[in-house]
């Protein structure tokens, strides 16, 4: 499992300034400098789930004890906080604009100035998404600097798993260094303000990794490189011990040629550097792999593979794994801990030395999970696994028994190498797309999202008790609707373990699988809604197959060939025989006032050509429906979508919702991600957009938050916002 990704048509590719320092305080997003900030005072907090994403590097910090970083793929960066035992957020001060650069490619700590960090950021190194930037701190993340760059960084690409692509040089702590995927290494001389490319003596190719992995041994400097072909004269470990010649490291055994190194750690005691190989990137497609030490002072290389890949799984399979995350004991000599990464027949696991990688011992096979705080983590089973996609695994310089790996789900923990649980409170990663606030019952919310379903939350602080919906389990929620009239149930569609397609009779505490489901749900399950008082379900499959309808609570289906393929339903909060959907392809609001068996066109030329245009209808009332069209603005029908009319209060309105009336007023309140000037922000209104308020500040922006908002229909203020790795914020006015 991990945080999904954000497509292209998501967003608009920001704009970068090469090579240009920006002062950058937590307090102060680039593109939002000049912003005020919210006047009505809101404290924002996440909906705690736990995790629920990548984790792709913990870096423990080698001088001071108690502080650890951690990034993810998508969802920023975090510091550590020991006295609370919990993560701080790093960048959610990044912005609509940067939203490219909440993917943290690597990071980087400077052991002799204990309160210096370093990032380096970006999500996607295609033409669409903009160019990387480097952040840099004196105050451990409180405040930052920023530098753009003129490359692309990969953060959510293939390879984000392996090690550390920057590195402060252990000769001079004004000297970093940044590997790159496709542009060779980068050097800073001035603590990141600017970068100049320097020789190195490898090519970048197609492939997209480049630099792997950035460490200091001694006072030399170690890169692995992603790109070579397995032939000769084209190593995959350099080094070098001048800060200005970069060579091949000898004697590289052949049976690494063919292989990325992933990982690397420097045991300072025996002098020996530990490299961990797979044969491609990860975190997935590997099926080989080893681990191999160098001793630095001699040149000589040994395997210490614990073991080897291609063994028999016990049901007629083949064991086939790389290796992933190492990390040394800064206090054992010889004390080591590496990973396993893909192994999914026979679970990952994390193996340990104590004698230099002669023995080993799996963790696994006596590990003890607890994951009371997060039950998500059993996904559907009676209990949890080890684990995937383990590549990030971090050992405690101060505490030898204290070891934590990352998953594509969490980060779990051990003080006693026996039992583990998940250390996350503070990091949420998940991608939100759907978001449900019920009129009434024990949840205030529901949350769809991808790669961990739908989830039901009794509690806003805690994960929630029922972990993700079962029966069945979804990887990925891709609709999510309750019907107004009958807030008891709900349906959801999805990719499942058990079929597409799910309902619930108690608000979505628990479910059933639908009896039957359009063959096309296997391969295409899209966004599904349930009309106002829960007799017709109508079911949307993509551009490429037309819509289906169920009247007997999914036992059955049939086509409904009027619907506009692709296109999201809504329904009427107030009449059931009515469902609206708006075709983005052509610009069309569609309206059925049979309950779903046809559809026509109502109103036509609007604005088109975008798949996540959206439409939605106010609670409450029959046939006002407001139309959110992006930078085309904002546009509201009061008579069921045969017309429109364009709200002048704004000028962007990406997504829209609706929450409890503000005291006094008739209409609920709205909430929106829009632009009312010239910034992306969270608005509300409790005058039918007549005027909008900004109701987040500069610290508090997560990057793309385009995919669903909504307000709480009991909470007057209370605000819920799905974000694209930052999971679920909600926001609520101090009083």
């Amino acid at each position: 499992m991990h945080a999904s990704s954000l497509s292209r048509r998501a967003v608009l590719a920001g704009t970068a300034v090469a090579a240009a320092a920006v002062s950058l305080p937590l307090t102060q997003g680039r593109a939002q400098a000049a912003a005020t900030p919210a006047q009505s005072g809101y404290r924002w907090r996440n909906v705690v789930q736990g995790g629920t994403g990548f984790i792709t590097g913990v870096l423990f910090h080698p001088s001071v004890e108690g502080l650890a970083y951690l990034r993810t793929d998508i969802g920023g960066a975090y510091r550590w906080d020991d006295r609370a035992d919990r993560w701080i957020p790093l960048t959610d001060h990044i912005g609509w604009d940067d939203w490219n650069l909440l993917g943290v490619e690597a990071m980087a700590v400077d052991p002799v100035h204990p309160n210096r960090v370093y990032l380096a950021l970006g999500t996607y190194t295609q033409s669409w998404a903009g160019n990387g930037a480097v952040l840099r701190s004196e105050d451990r993340g409180a405040t930052w600097q920023r530098t753009d760059l003129t490359v692309k960084l990969g953060a959510n690409e293939d390879g984000r798993g392996c090690g550390e692509r920057l590195l402060v040089d252990p000769r001079d702590s004004d000297t970093l260094w940044l590997g790159t995927r496709h542009d060779g290494l980068l050097k800073s001389t001035d603590r990141g303000a600017s970068w100049q490319a320097v020789s190195f003596p490898a090519a970048p190719s197609a492939t997209g990794q480049g630099i792997t992995l950035l460490v200091a041994a001694g006072r030399s400097v170690y890169a692995g490189w992603g790109d070579s072909d397995g032939t000769a004269g084209k190593p995959n470990l350099y080094r070098t011990s001048d800060g200005t010649t970069w060579q091949a490291v000898p004697g590289q055994p052949a049976g690494t040629a063919a292989k990325v190194p992933v990982r690397a750690a420097y045991d300072r005691h025996t002098r020996e550097l530990y490299v961990a190989y797979g044969d491609a990137p990860g975190p997935n497609g590997q099926s080989d792999g080893s681990v191999h030490k160098v001793r630095t002072t001699t040149g000589k290389w040994t395997e210490v593979t614990p073991v080897k890949p291609g063994g028999p799984t016990g049901d007629g399979g083949t064991d086939t794994f790389a290796y992933g995350g190492v990390a040394v004991d800064a206090r054992r000599p010889g004390t080591v801990v590496v990973s396993t990464n893909n192994r999914w027949s026979l679970v990952d696991t994390v193996y340990r030395t104590t004698d230099g990688g002669r023995t080993w011992t799996s963790l696994k096979d006596k590990a003890v999970l607890d994951v009371s705080e997060t039950p998500y983590l059993t996904f559907g089973a009676d209990k949890p696994k080890f684990g995937w996609w383990i590549q990030a695994v971090g050992l405690d310089p101060y505490d030898s028994r204290h070891v934590v790996y990352g998953t594509g789900a969490t980060l779990y923990g051990t003080r006693d190498l026996r039992h583990w649980a998940p250390q996350i409170r503070g990091v949420e990663e998940a991608s939100a797309r759907h978001l449900i606030s019920p009129p009434a019952g024990k949840a205030h919310l529901l949350s769809g999202c991808g790669d961990v379903g739908v989830m039901y939350h009794e509690r806003l602080t805690a994960s929630p008790s029922r972990g993700m919906a079962s029966n069945p389990v979804f990887g990925t929620a891709t609709g999510l609707s309750m019907a107004a009239a009958r807030p008891s149930y709900v349906v959801r569609s999805g990719w499942g373990d058990n079929g597409n397609g799910a309902f619930s009779n108690d608000g979505g505490r628990t479910w059933a699988p639908f009896t039957a489901q359009p063959a096309v749900a296997r391969s295409a399950p899209g966004p599904i809604a349930t009309n106002a008082d829960g007799s017709v379900l109508l079911w949307s499959f993509g551009t490429a197959n037309p819509g289906y309808r169920s009247a007997d609570n999914g036992a059955s289906w049939s086509e409904v060939g009027s619907f506009p393929k692709g296109a999201v339903p809504v329904a009427d909060p107030v009449d059931p025989a009515r469902i609206y959907a708006f075709d983005t392809t052509t610009g069309t609001l569609f309206a059925g006032t049979d309950s779903g068996r046809t559809f026509t066109a109502r109103a036509t030329g609007l604005s088109s050509g975008d798949s996540e245009f959206q439409l939605v209808a106010a609670p409450g009332r029959s046939g006002d429906l407001w139309l959110s069209l992006k930078w085309n603005g904002l546009y509201r029908s009061t008579d069921g979508g045969a017309t429109f009319t364009k709200v002048s209060s704004c000028w962007a309105s990406y997504t829209l919702g609706f929450g409890k009336a503000a005291e006094g007023a008739s209409y609920p309140a709205l909430y929106m991600v829009g632009s009312t000037e010239s910034v992306t922000a969270v608005y509300r209104s409790d005058d039918e957009a007549k005027t909008w308020t900004r109701i987040n500040d500069d610290r508090h922006q997560w990057g793309w938050i385009g995919a669903a908002v909504t307000g709480d229909p009991r909470v007057y203020g209370r605000v819920y916002i799905a974000t694209n790795g930052r999971g679920v914020q909600y926001g609520e006015p101090v009083r």
